[in-house]
């Protein structure tokens, strides 16, 4: 399955979805000369968390402004692309765009400083290189099941022993093809190229138990109220949904990992300026802080975890702590390839 057309326009974030308006114009101060980074991401704490660790305190070395839009999405990309006028500097957005639409729709990234040997082999491209790292994690609530826990992915497809809806993000990418094939016998390190066809077939055995969340919010709420009793997705929304009252606990036996990316959109005017960020993004320090706020995990490997000071909530949902079982990170390369087809097929099968 080889992605032969366009790349289809999925509205998503890294992590979270949110719904505000996207500003236009001239950055304030553009005219004075002052250094102005105009910065697209999901809105919502995830957003505010940016700022916080990420963007204040480059303002604090180095003197650059950043005016922040929401949400970042690819069409509005296109449109900026498309007419020449260019007004994002850096956007969080899905690395599939990017490894799609590389020297297109998105700049190639050439600052010494981005050095891709830092980072976990299978994490970059010519276009992204990580900012953070999550899991789909697969969790679910115990005061729902008194008498036996699950513990393995193959749990999650067995509706039998352990009845009740599963919920997962709306979107092809949310670790339930990986999961499928595990728990239909596959090893793990012999899932990509996914046989999307035994997947599918897998997960025909819970669609009646499974619930497509249209936001991660939606999740949130389902399993606060508790409608469903098991769930996969992302470490952020995990976090969050405990702390709002969901007494989840994670199953560690196999999890799929990605990466979150800032990409820089194509024609910028600052993309020598916006590259610096994104280097000075990855740095120790300021990775450690994002993590500290989010939960998730730095970019680089050579960031000690226990560096982090995670909260003991963070840590019960971090995967990339020892004895998490196995972990796969998600293929890069054959989501771009891939996703397009995919994503149609995806769709007719939910329905069909």
């Amino acid at each position: 399955m080889k992605r032969t057309t366009r790349l289809l326009v999925i509205t998503i974030g890294s992590l979270l979805v949110a719904a505000c308006g996207v500003g236009g114009g001239p950055a304030p101060g553009a005219e004075s000369g002052q250094r102005t980074l105009t910065w697209a991401s999901t809105g919502g704490q995830f957003q505010e968390d940016e700022k916080n660790a990420l963007q204040i305190p480059f303002t604090q070395k180095t003197g650059v402004q950043f005016i922040n839009v929401s949400p970042a999405e690819q069409a509005q990309v296109r449109a900026m692309v498309t007419s020449g006028k260019t007004i994002w500097d850096l956007a969080n957005m899905s690395w599939i765009y990017a490894g799609a639409y590389c020297g297109e729709l998105f700049e190639e990234l050439d600052h010494p400083a981005l050095d891709r040997s830092k980072f976990p082999p299978g994490t970059t491209s010519d276009c992204f290189v990580p900012t953070y790292r999550y899991a789909n994690i697969f969790s679910y609530n115990a005061d729902m099941y008194p008498g036996e826990k699950p513990s393995s992915i193959k749990d999650f497809f067995d509706v039998e022993r352990f009845p009740g809806k599963r919920v997962v993000f709306d979107y092809p990418k949310n670790g339930l093809l990986e999961a499928a094939l595990v728990a239909d016998g596959v090893p793990p390190e012999q899932v990509y190229p996914l046989d999307v066809d035994r997947a599918f077939r897998k997960i025909d055995t819970i669609k009646g138990s499974l619930v497509f969340a249209p936001s991660y919010g939606a999740i949130q709420q389902m399993l606060v109220d508790k409608q469903a009793s098991m769930v996969l997705t992302v470490t952020a929304r995990t976090i969050v949904s405990a702390q709002s009252g969901a007494n989840l606990v994670p199953v560690w036996d196999f999890t799929t990992t990605d990466i979150g990316a800032l990409v820089i959109p194509k024609g910028t005017p600052n993309k020598d300026l916006a590259q610096e960020m994104l280097a000075f993004v990855t740095e120790p320090e300021q990775a450690i802080a994002y993590a500290r706020l989010t939960g998730t995990a730095p970019s680089r490997p050579d960031v000690d975890l226990e560096t982090v000071g995670y909260t003991e909530e963070q840590k019960r949902f971090n995967a990339f702590l020892p004895n998490r079982g196995v972990t796969l990170e998600q293929d890069k390369q054959w989501w771009i390839e891939n996703t397009d087809a995919l994503t149609a097929r995806y769709t007719s099968w939910k329905v069909g």
